[in-house]
């Protein structure tokens, strides 16, 4: 079933994107509804949200116009109201929380305004979290230091990335023309890229001892102009990381008019983005687009065999997969999300129709926490949110991150999925039954905006609810509550 058809299955409302639309091509609702062959009475409904958009209306609207429908018919509306419900959620409101159809009509009626809303929240988030760990460390006595910390430029970095879909055409076209200048061999990256370095730009590669590189494990020697490696990095990472360094060193002025573009707000969210942005083009040079979207296709998104063909990581296979969005040549819109042994989020990118909270964790109950019980081995699993939407999702821990033997390595799991009505295409569906609701597992967005009252792994109550304490009564869930 095709993008366009699961979008009207789900009643999608559109009307919003279609007024959009209209107003930025500056016609009538006249004028579009003439080349649609509507009435205007009719477009007018739809504009308005009282009319679905039908597939042959799409249909249509891509005939007209050139747009592309599958784009076109994502849902935002689940994303603003996923961000809006969590606003809403906060303390902050609890004498006046806002009712659920309230919510969904600002989402529906003024998405510009829900972006808004979302970004003044987080602005909050921020200055509270700021006077937070500013007591804290004046209850202390210390000095207050970290404020503005990495933090904050990695979500706005984030948020950039997100904004974006994940893709960048220009950097694309980049990596391939880089491919062919530096004439690379697709066995022998590495060599290539050297080579091209040391010929082209006269910078020499040098893989050093760990005794000399203990805590770095690449370094750019500007004034002997060489690219130091520590023995530490694999093969597949001496190559990516070479490849980072030829994107900082030969593609500056492209990077730069990316990280313009994003207009962060300070110099430490700049240089972070940019070099965001270089690992991409490094991603890009390592796996490029075409090869790579056809062996996923072929190998049925099988990530291992991607890895061994491409030489890469099991993180850097995943990632590459919420890249491909190029316009006639997609893959399947992934969400990719990578975890510490705590929980803690260190990178996410949602697609797919699948959001995260913005500013909390993820549900317990998603795969992507069980990956640390059996290292190295995919776990999968169909998850359920709450609005029923179902996802199919992959995990497994990554490959221990360079260390010297006696030092403990950070642990990280990856967890990558996609709708279920995609999962058809992925190996590691083979043998599930899709179609089976009872085979899916209730999860939720994060647990202080999670409705799902039965669960017993939850770790904080619903913002939306007051706990209900009976100390003479003891249930299998932790909480008990009613509506506020």
């Amino acid at each position: 079933m095709s993008m366009t058809d699961r979008s009207v299955e789900r009643k999608v409302l559109l009307g919003h994107k279609i007024r959009r639309f209209r107003e930025d091509l500056a016609l009538k609702q006249s004028e579009m509804a003439e080349q649609l062959e509507i009435s205007p009475s009719y477009l007018n409904l739809i504009e308005h949200n009282q009319r679905p958009v039908t597939v042959q209306l799409l249909f249509r609207l891509g005939q007209a116009f050139d747009i592309d429908l599958k784009e076109f018919a994502e849902d935002d509306n689940a994303r603003l109201y996923a961000g809006l419900r969590e606003v809403f959620g906060d303390p902050l409101f609890g004498d006046r929380p806002a009712r659920d159809a309230d919510i969904r009509a600002i989402a529906e009626a003024g998405p510009t305004a829900a972006e808004a809303v979302l970004t003044l929240y987080k602005t909050y988030r921020e200055l509270r979290e700021d006077s937070q760990v500013l007591a804290e460390h004046m209850a202390s006595r210390d000095t207050p230091q970290g404020l503005g910390g990495q933090v904050f430029p990695v979500e706005e970095v984030r948020e950039f990335l997100q904004g974006e879909s994940n893709h960048f055409p220009e950097i694309e076209s980049s990596a391939e023309d880089l491919w062919i200048e530096a004439d690379l061999d697709p066995t022998d990256v590495f060599r290539g890229l050297a080579n091209y370095l040391q010929d082209v730009h006269g910078i020499e590669v040098r893989v050093l001892p760990v005794d000399v590189m203990p805590e770095t494990t690449r370094r750019y020697d500007f004034h002997r102009r060489r690219v130091l490696l520590s023995e530490l990095l694999s093969p597949a990472a001496r190559s990516f990381q070479l490849a980072v360094q030829i994107a900082l060193n030969t593609h500056r002025d492209l990077l730069d008019r990316h990280v313009e573009r994003a207009d962060l707000s300070s110099p430490e969210a700049e240089r972070l983005c940019r070099l965001s942005l270089a690992n991409y083009l490094a991603g890009c040079v390592i796996m490029p687009y075409g090869r790579f979207l056809d062996a996923a296709k072929n190998l049925r998104y099988d990530v291992e065999i991607l890895q061994r063909r491409f030489g890469a990581s099991f993180e850097q296979i995943c990632h590459r997969l919420t890249t491909l969005d190029r316009q006639g040549a997609r893959g399947i819109p992934f969400f990719f999300i990578r975890v510490d042994n705590a929980g803690n989020v260190s990178k996410r990118l949602s697609g797919g129709g699948f959001h995260f909270a913005r500013f909390g964790g993820t549900c317990p109950r998603w795969i992507v926490h069980d990956a640390f019980r059996m290292p190295g081995q995919i776990r999968t699993q169909i998850a359920e949110m709450p609005d029923s939407s179902r996802f199919f999702t992959i995990a497994r821990t990554v490959d221990p991150v360079e260390s010297r033997t006696w030092e403990q390595p950070p642990q990280y799991a990856i967890g990558l999925g996609c709708d279920v009505r995609d999962a058809g295409q992925l190996i590691y569906a083979d043998g599930v039954d899709l179609g089976n609701e009872r085979a899916a597992t209730p999860i939720g967005v994060a647990c202080r905006v999670c409705e799902r009252l039965d669960c017993r792994q939850r770790a904080h109550p619903p913002l939306n609810y007051r706990l209900k304490i009976d100390e003479n009564v003891r249930r299998t869930t932790p909480f008990t509550f009613s509506p506020e």
